[in-house]
C-alpha cells in the first residue's frame, strides 16, 4: 500500500475547495461509482465538486445518484475545461496514469498547475503529490470507503454514497466472486446495505437492463468463441461489422469475456473487439489462479491492469492479432497448467 501525503491532504481539505474528480476513459461501474461517491462525500464536507469523465459511459450506469451532474470531456468540453481551470485540486480515481484518460484530456491535465490526488488499485501508478494506492484491494470504491474511514467520517455515508460504492464494488468483483473479494470487502458491503444501498435494485439496474440487441450481440460473441484446451485458454472475437449489425452501444460488451472464463478447465480468457474509430483491436484478458494477465498484457499488448483482469490493444488486423496471441501461448503453457492447482 502507498499512502502518501494523507495528513497534508487532510489539512488542505479543512477549508472549502473547488474540486474536480476524474475517472478513466470508457468509465465502468467502479470508475463511476467511486467518482460519484467521492463527490457526494466531499460535497457534504462543504466543498464544491465536479465529476468529469473523458467520454460516454454505459447506459446501465446513468441511474447512479449524481450521474446527471457529470460532465463528459469530449462532449461538454467548455464546461469541463472551465471546471478544471477553476479547481484547487484534482482527484484521479480508478486509473494509474494520465494516458488512461485519452490524448485530448491528457494534454489538458498535463498543463494543470495545481496538485493531483490519486485513489487507485492498479499496478505501477504514476507519481503524484497525494496518493492512496493499494493493488490488493478489489475496487477503487472500496478504497473510497476506506478513505472516508481514514477521515473518521463513516457516519457521513448516506444512501446515495452507499449506492455508488456498492455498485463499483459489485461490478469490479464480478458480483463478489473474484479472488480479490476479501472478508473486509464483505464487511464493507454489509455496512453499505445498512446505510441504504438496496442490493437487489442495484443488481437489477446493472445486470437486468439488457436491450434486445445487446442479447443478440452476446449470442454472436458466443458463436465466435474458440477454445484451445491444450493451453486452458478460450477467446472471443467481435468485428466492427458484427457490432454494427446489432446496434452496438457503449457497455454492450461489458463482462462478455467472463463467459469464456466460465468454461470448465479454462484458466485464461480473452475477447478481441474491432474498433474502427480508433483503428485498433481492443482486448480484455481474464484469468484464474496465479497466471498474471497484467504481465501478459504489459509484455505483449501495450496494456495492463490487475493480475486476473487486464486490458490491452493491438494495431494489427483482427486475424494478425489472433495469430500473434495464439503464437504466444506455447511459451506460457507450463504457467497455465499449474496456475489454478491447489
Amino acid at each position: 500500500m502507498i499512502l502518501k501525503g494523507f495528513e497534508e491532504l487532510k489539512g488542505f481539505l479543512e477549508k472549502p475547495k473547488n474540486i474536480v474528480i476524474i475517472g478513466h476513459r470508457n468509465p465502468d461501474g467502479d470508475a463511476m461509482g467511486s467518482t460519484l461517491a467521492l463527490k457526494h462525500y466531499l460535497d457534504k464536507k462543504g466543498h464544491a465538486c465536479t465529476v468529469v469523465v473523458p467520454n460516454e459511459y454505459p447506459d446501465f450506469l446513468h441511474w447512479l445518484p449524481g450521474s446527471e451532474t457529470t460532465y463528459r470531456f469530449d462532449w461538454q468540453n467548455n464546461q469541463s475545461q472551465k471546471a478544471i481551470r477553476n479547481s484547487d485540486i484534482i482527484f484521479l480515481l480508478d486509473f494509474n496514469a494520465l494516458h488512461r484518460v485519452g490524448n485530448d484530456m491528457q494534454n489538458t491535465l498535463e498543463k494543470y498547475p495545481n496538485d493531483f490526488a490519486m485513489i487507485d488499485h492498479h499496478q505501477q501508478p504514476d507519481e503524484v503529490k497525494y496518493m492512496y494506492s493499494d493493488v490488493t484491494i478489489c475496487s477503487t470504491c472500496q478504497m473510497v470507503y476506506q478513505f472516508i474511514e481514514l477521515n473518521n467520517d463513516l457516519d457521513l455515508i448516506d444512501a446515495d454514497i452507499a449506492t455508488c460504492l456498492y455498485t463499483g464494488i459489485m461490478t469490479d468483483t464480478g458480483s463478489f466472486r473474484f479472488r480479490s473479494t476479501s472478508s473486509t470487502t464483505h464487511r464493507i458491503i454489509a455496512d453499505l446495505i445498512d446505510k441504504g444501498a438496496q442490493n437487489d435494485r442495484i443488481h437489477n439496474n446493472v445486470y437486468d437492463a439488457n436491450s434486445y440487441n445487446r442479447l443478440l450481440l452476446l449470442g454472436q460473441a458466443l458463436s465466435n468463441l474458440q477454445i484451445l484446451p491444450e493451453y486452458k485458454t478460450a477467446f472471443i472475437t467481435l468485428s466492427d461489422k458484427e457490432k454494427k449489425q446489432f446496434d452496438f452501444q457503449k457497455g454492450d460488451t461489458e463482462g462478455v469475456v467472463n463467459y469464456a472464463l466460465s468454461l470448465k478447465g479454462i484458466i485464461f480468457a480473452a475477447i478481441f473487439i474491432e474498433d474502427n474509430d480508433q483503428d485498433i483491436i481492443k482486448i480484455s484478458f481474464r484469468s484464474k489462479g496465479e497466471f498474471s494477465v497484467n504481465k501478459f498484457s504489459r509484455n505483449h499488448f501495450n496494456g495492463g491492469g490487475h493480475d486476473n483482469a487486464a486490458g490491452g490493444k493491438s494495431n494489427l488486423s483482427m486475424e494478425e492479432t489472433i495469430t500473434r496471441f495464439t503464437s504466444l501461448l506455447p511459451t506460457y503453457k507450463t504457467e497455465l497448467e499449474v496456475s489454478y492447482e491447489k
